[in-house]
């Protein structure tokens, strides 16, 4: 199976995504159907504690997928996943803070 892999660049993909998912879902349960996607990143914009509670979930499921990985002695993936999970906080603390 194919999440079964012990692959730091699958790692990276895994930790790509888990975030983007999040992202989607927690636009469909916020901001579904009264506003677009576009008008969620504008909100973004104009109010910067929206982007806490929007990494929050994001980066909790990577969180979990990591937990996952890291007890069933996957680490070149778990490494993967954390390295992707800590670009994307700095990135949310840099945007939060100078975005």
């Amino acid at each position: 199976m194919i999440f079964k892999k012990d692959d730091l660049v699958f790692g990276l993909i895994l930790g790509f995504i888990g975030p983007l998912l999040s992202l989607i879902i927690y636009y469909y349960v916020k901001f579904y159907p009264l506003y677009s996607m576009g008008e969620m990143f504008d909100a973004f914009h104009q109010n910067k504690r929206l982007v806490t509670a929007i990494s929050i979930p994001c980066l909790f499921l990577n969180i979990v997928i990591f937990t996952l990985y890291i007890n069933s002695r996957k680490d070149q993936t778990a490494k993967g996943i954390f390295a992707v999970t800590l670009a994307y906080a700095i990135a949310a603390l840099l945007f939060k803070f100078w975005g």
